[in-house]
């Protein structure tokens, strides 16, 4: 029996694949520090909790399609709070902003068609636009350069006529690369000017540090025809397990051909989407409040990866993630050490390797991308365990 072979393209997430063998380790009695998955410890608001528990209805009946009519609203008036104006009608909820990408990627690719994406990306993104029949063609970016990539020099050049689209994460993920307004600006001609959509990936939007302001891409008024924006409530809630996104463009022939993919999928959970409702009402004093503790985990991630000799690396400006360049030779046999020989007063620490995160053949071997979504003392331990995983391998 055959597979297809789009799905034979895609491969395991690099965030996920090494969970059985850490599942060995705990089952030794291994304390496993897991900085390798966007997860979360902040609480998510109890306001979530009280809508669903509130939900009196007889039957729990299928939403519409396009959404709950309270959470499209909610969404629009959450943007229309950031001085952006959508029209309802612009709006699909969706199955977390994983969905939003894939319905989007479903619409505007072709077989062979060509997506540009800055790397290291979200590894995902392989998968959705592989699905769809595309490709990723990569703007490479270094550590040692911080990851920059918003230059006409870098993007123009990849363009020919398979380009359909131009894909960013801002902030980014796995990086933390925030782009300017300037920048973002910039890559949004790019994308007019070549006629390619230009795919926005905005979940992270809340999580912006040392005093940085965030430029929405839903602000450019002449992009209505080009602009597609994912958003989600996972990360700016801390509400992972509600899967519920935001597929927003005020392109009308785009929005009914994800509609086609909506309906099929018949409707979003509806008591997810009645928690998310609330969720869009929360003060601003919990974004606040959020964003100061993140920011504190990034300076002591940032902190404990400078003490580590040989570590390339760079201070994350938004969400919660960075990339470090260590020194080994390879950033997957590693982990495995860590998970399966390693362990210092019957602990480890687990990443991501950052090959994954690439296109790039053999980019990113000696890469790994940490999530300092924990408490600061236990990223301070992680950070320990993983220099004195370093010095053990290496003398192997």
């Amino acid at each position: 029996m055959k597979l297809s072979k789009k799905i034979d393209a895609c491969e395991l997430s690099p965030i996920r694949k090494f969970y059985p063998f850490a599942e060995a380790a705990r089952k030794r009695g291994i304390t496993i520090h897991s900085l390798n998955i966007g997860q979360p410890d902040i609480q998510t608001p109890e306001v979530y909790f009280d809508a669903i528990a509130g939900y009196r209805e007889s039957v729990l009946a299928y939403a519409p399609s396009p959404g709950i009519p309270s959470l499209i609203e909610a969404v629009r008036g959450y943007y229309a709070r950031l001085g952006v104006d959508f029209d309802s009608g612009d709006i699909l909820i969706t199955t977390g902003g994983s969905e939003a990408l894939l319905m989007a990627m479903l619409c505007i690719l072709d077989e062979g068609s060509e997506v540009i994406v800055p790397e290291p990306f979200y590894p995902n993104y392989h998968t959705f636009i592989r699905a769809a029949g595309g490709r990723i063609c990569p703007v490479h970016t270094r550590p040692e350069d911080g990851y920059r990539y918003a230059t006409r020099e870098q993007i123009e050049p990849l363009i020919n006529e398979n380009t359909r689209a131009l894909l960013v994460t801002n902030p980014g993920n796995p990086t933390g690369t925030v782009l300017t307004e300037e920048e973002l600006r910039l890559l949004a001609d790019i994308a007019k000017e070549h006629d390619l959509y230009f795919i926005c990936d905005e979940v992270y939007r809340e999580f912006i540090y040392d005093g940085g302001h965030l430029t929405t891409a839903a602000r450019f008024e002449d992009m209505a025809e080009q602009l597609i924006l994912i958003d989600s409530v996972s990360k700016r809630f801390s509400a992972c397990g509600a899967r519920i996104g935001a597929l927003l463009c005020r392109n009308k022939a785009l929005i009914d051909a994800a509609t086609k993919i909506a309906q099929a999928r018949l409707s979003v959970a509806t008591l997810d989407q009645i928690g998310a409702v609330a969720l869009y009402g929360v003060e601003p004093s919990y974004f606040d409040a959020t964003r100061q503790e993140y920011q504190h985990r990034r300076d002591v991630c940032y902190r404990k990866l400078r003490e580590i000799p040989g570590v390339v690396t760079t201070e994350p400006k938004g969400a919660f993630y960075t990339m470090a360049k260590l020194p080994v030779d390879n950033a997957e046999d590693f982990q495995m050490f860590l998970l399966q020989e390693f362990e210092d007063h019957g602990e480890t620490v687990m990443f991501a390797p950052g090959s994954g995160f690439y296109a790039t053949e053999g980019a990113g071997v000696s890469e790994i991308r940490i999530a300092y979504v924990r408490c600061a003392e236990e990223l301070e331990r992680a950070l320990d365990l993983l220099r004195l995983a370093i010095e053990r391998y290496n003398k192997r």
